[in-house]
């Protein structure tokens, strides 16, 4: 997903250092109003039950949606890409900064804010040896603004883009212009994958349209047979599963999909980068595996077997149970760290009343529900007590976060009360509730969607189901894959259901998760909030950059969530950071997605700085 918000700047890692940034203790969790990020030491010796292959596993929970260039929305999919693309900028994860890619530098401003001038490098290289150039980036964000491409998750974030103009005296110089100054004129930039236009675009289809007509909701793109074509071609599955269409510029390639179990990125050879030793361009592991197994008893074994390298996505029950074995910390480094993340439990506020029922319409409802959440005891539970709860959807690190709003306590007597005068009682004496709505009888009875990806997620809806039930409301538990629960919280198609957002440090727009006509879009408001007030200050936060005029209207902002209570607000995220002692450069982030995998270089390559040791402590 596409979040970002405002730069918060924090004591550089060194300064006041906790010593927990160089030592393998790990009963806090560190967060990112303490340091930017944390620097671990490499191993002193390798030790003989070390594996020298230069292959990195990397367990992942799940696996993405697809791998096409422009569609998808599924977070390892972004991650993947991180290794196999080239974006126009990306994110400095020590410093929390923007910083330049596929241009030479961040961009030259106009005074009206609205136009951004940059120059594109000249060394980049797609994988036939050609260069990267300015046709390469303006058939990007063409492809990705087409009313045809299928990216209904992500044209909100090009809404304000204008048009590119090509510099007429020199043709690497191009310059993004703007309807209006926003808060992501840049960072939105650092999600958009670089596409080769020879290779997706062969006819050259898309430079006899302008982002003018594509800006135009009245253009119907419909009526061009030529469009249509690639349109066809481009959205075709091909594009997401076959390594032979999964191309990019990154220094890493997509060799094969194994699903359900994993992807396999290899080492591009003699690739561009090579010629620069900047962590953001190295490659020194030869493949990096993803693969997927989401059961935690699985998932020590693999650890203690040493078969996994890194994870960032364990439970924090796992984790904590593998640091109580010494063998497992003679191995890896872990911490725990904050993220930018929250889980959430959605509710469908505006459902149609046949497929689902209209259970959660009525705001009281939605309130009774947050009061039957066992939120603190399913923290205790699941997270150890490490996860800070969350009352709306900015993150506390922030400095937009609405401190005056107050978790919403477990109270099942005063949720049964707000359900007693929302007209929710059991008039049938089945200890469900029911309430007559539209001349039917409908009993307060829903599908209670989870992914199923994780047990975790299984024993937090069973928690919540149980909870529920203390109040005569029925929560059915449906474990979804989650790109079919995407899919249908897409179109509208659900009751309740859990699940989580990631998000960033940079500045960022809530059309996309909160206004209304993302709703009617089918965008990412699953739940159908909002209103005529909501919208106006999202319309207004993302073309406010001052913030002493855009944090008080985020913190309204967030009151009216909080009260109209779309979601049911869980924890912020902790990642959970694991990584193997056989490779140096360790760094975790609190940054997506927390560890830079291909700057991981194998230590025992370097057999001048490393000794062979027979002692495992």
């Amino acid at each position: 997903m596409l979040i970002n918000s405002f730069a918060v700047f924090f004591t550089a890692c060194g300064d006041g250092e906790s010593s927990e940034t160089k030592t393998n203790e790990h009963s806090n969790n560190i967060s990112a109003d303490q340091t930017k990020f944390i620097e671990i030491e490499d191993a002193s010796s390798f030790l003989p039950t070390w594996s020298k292959e230069n292959v990195l596993v990397y367990n992942v929970i799940g696996e993405p949606d697809e791998m096409h260039p422009t569609n998808g929305i599924m977070v390892y999919r972004g991650e993947i890409m991180g290794y196999t693309q080239v974006y126009l900028i990306g994110t400095d994860f020590q410093t929390l900064t923007l910083r330049p890619i596929a241009v030479k530098a961040m961009p030259t401003i106009s005074e009206n804010g609205k136009e951004y001038t940059y120059e594109v490098r000249n060394d980049i290289k797609f994988d036939d040896g050609s260069i990267l150039s300015v046709e390469d980036i303006v058939y990007t964000y063409k492809a990705n603004k087409c009313p045809l491409t299928n990216n209904p998750s992500a044209k909100s974030y090009l809404e304000n883009m204008l048009d590119i103009v090509v510099d007429k005296n020199n043709p690497n110089v191009f310059t993004i212009i703007m309807k209006e100054k926003y808060i992501q004129n840049i960072s939105l930039f650092n999600e958009f994958p670089i596409m080769q236009r020879s290779f997706f675009d062969p006819k050259n289809v898309l430079s006899k349209y302008t982002f003018a007509q594509f800006n135009d909701k009245n253009f119907k793109a419909e009526g061009f047979k030529d469009l249509n074509d690639w349109a066809t071609e481009f959205n075709s599955a091909k594009y997401s599963r076959d390594p032979k269409f999964t191309v990019g510029a990154g220094p890493y390639r997509m060799e094969k999909w194994e699903a359900g179990q994993s992807i396999t990125l290899v080492k591009k050879e003699n690739h561009w980068t090579k010629e620069t030793d900047k962590m953001y361009y190295t490659s020194f592991p030869d493949k990096i595996i993803f693969k997927l197994n989401k059961e935690p008893n699985s998932q020590m074994l693999e650890f203690k077997a040493q078969t996994f390298d890194a994870s960032t996505s364990m439970s924090t029950k796992t984790v904590i149970e593998l640091q109580s074995d010494s063998n497992f910390n003679a191995n890896y480094n872990s911490r725990f760290t904050d993220t930018y993340n929250y889980g959430y439990i959605a509710m469908n506020m505006k459902p149609d009343g046949v497929k689902n029922k209209k259970l959660f319409v009525d705001k009281k409802v939605r309130r009774a529900m947050a009061l039957l959440a066992p939120l603190d005891e399913m923290n205790r539970i699941q997270n150890k007590g490490k996860n800070k709860r969350v009352t709306g959807p900015v993150s506390f690190l922030k400095q937009e976060y609405n401190t005056d709003l107050k978790l919403i306590p477990l109270d099942v007597e005063a949720a049964k009360k707000m359900l007693d005068e929302a007209g929710w009682k059991d008039s049938d004496g089945d200890n469900i509730r029911d309430k007559m709505i539209d001349g039917e009888k409908v009993k307060m009875e829903f599908m209670l969607g989870y992914f199923s990806t994780s047990p975790e997620w299984k024993e937090l809806a069973k928690m919540i189901s149980e909870q529920m039930y203390k109040a005569g409301v029925v929560a059915i538990l449906n474990p979804l894959d989650p790109s079919v629960m995407v899919e249908q919280a897409s179109n509208h198609n659900f009751d309740m259901f859990i699940a989580s957002w990631s998000g960033n440090v940079f500045p960022e727009d809530y059309t996309q998760l909160w206004h209304s006509s993302s709703w009617a879009s089918k965008g990412s408001n699953f739940t159908g909030f909002g209103n005529a007030e909501s919208d106006a200050l999202i319309d207004s936060i993302k073309y406010t950059l001052d913030p002493s005029i855009s944090v008080p209207m985020l913190k309204r902002f967030q009151a009216i969530v909080y009260d109209e209570q779309p979601y049911i607000f869980m924890f912020a995220g902790v990642r959970r950071n694991v990584i193997h002692k056989r490779f140096g450069n360790q760094e975790m982030y609190f940054e997506r997605p927390g560890v830079w995998l291909s700057n991981l270089r194998l230590l025992s390559g370097d057999g001048t700085s490393m000794k062979v040791s027979a002692d495992p402590n």
